[in-house]
């Protein structure tokens, strides 16, 4: 575990860059890990790590992609819940990189 100061705050990250306590989450530190990952977030963005916030309130787990492609196609509409979309969101893996972003663990079944 290290401590990283981003979004001018001391956030404990694991070995592969994921918050470790997640109610140090909120939308600076989102927006700092997105520029780790190299990513400008939109409104397309937010949408799914609202999405992937909302899930993990629900149902305490970080979906993997097949599960989360099909949730976000029943709430968010099919052009939206395909692997091609998200991809080009998330080119480092929508699960993986998104989840990373929203502040929540890492998806089981992600390498």
């Amino acid at each position: 575990m290290a401590m990283v100061e981003m979004a001018g705050k001391q956030l404990d990250l694991d070995e592969d860059g994921y918050l470790t306590n997640l109610e140090q989450w909120d939308k600076q530190v989102a927006d700092a890990l997105a520029k780790t990952e190299g990513i400008e977030m939109s409104e397309a963005h937010w949408e799914v790590v609202n999405f992937l916030r909302d899930y993990y309130a629900e149902f305490k787990i970080a979906p993997m992609i097949r599960i989360l492609t099909k949730e976000i196609g029943k709430k968010l509409g099919k052009e939206k819940g395909n692997t091609k979309y998200l991809y080009e969101l998330y080119p480092g893996g929508p699960a993986k990189q998104a989840c990373k972003i929203a502040g929540l663990p890492k998806p089981t079944g992600c390498v």
